[in-house]
């Protein structure tokens, strides 16, 4: 194959099929030195990332620092939080680019990002919230029921894209150990001949 496509249609294990087989993938995929310290700058960056978003949930959930403000709670952590955040992009950008395929047909990756779209999605709306109602309770010790919810759902979203970026090294559910069920299958996208 020469290019992400497949008799000229397109689709994302085809593409994830030609990226595997770009030098620039088989050299950090193969690369004795360059591939784990990427793996390891990716989970340094989680715990930067991850840990700043602990401190804001449990402050949503008026756990800690009950007596700062969450608006300066937010603002003092925010800088941190977005820069694990990058860190973590660019590096898991990079590991997906090293095994692609393998990456692309997990079912640990696919529940991974769903709870990462999920995790986004909570961030939306409760930044959107937090903006509209914020001056009512930001210096409550406790916050209202829909911001400490928020709170709760980032905590568990993100402990699931943990455990799952980490089941991913894992091959229990890859597609070349059959026989599985049509369930997994299906949702790890085993192209079965």
């Amino acid at each position: 194959m020469t290019g992400p496509s497949a008799g000229g249609k397109v689709s994302l294990l085809g593409f994830c099929e030609w990226l595997a087989e770009t030098p620039w993938s088989i050299a950090l995929h193969e690369s004795l030195y360059v591939y784990p310290v990427v793996e390891t700058i990716h989970v340094l960056s989680l715990l930067l990332f991850v840990g700043s978003v602990i401190v804001v949930d449990l402050r949503l959930l008026g756990w800690t620092l009950r007596e700062v403000p969450v608006s300066e709670v937010t603002t003092r952590i925010l800088p941190w939080t977005f820069a694990g955040f990058v860190i973590a992009v660019v590096t898991g950008l990079l590991l997906f680019y090293a095994i692609p395929i393998r990456t692309y047909l997990s079912i640990f990756f696919r529940i991974k990002v769903l709870a990462l779209i999920g995790s986004g999605i909570n961030v939306l709306l409760l930044h959107r919230y937090m903006n509209r109602t914020r001056s009512a309770w930001d210096v409550g010790a406790r916050p209202p029921l829909r911001a400490r919810v928020a709170g709760a759902i980032s905590l568990v979203s993100w402990a699931v894209v943990i455990a799952m970026g980490r089941m991913i090294a894992y091959n229990w559910f890859d597609c070349d150990r059959q026989p599985q069920s049509d369930f997994v299958n299906w949702a790890a996208g085993c192209v079965l001949e």
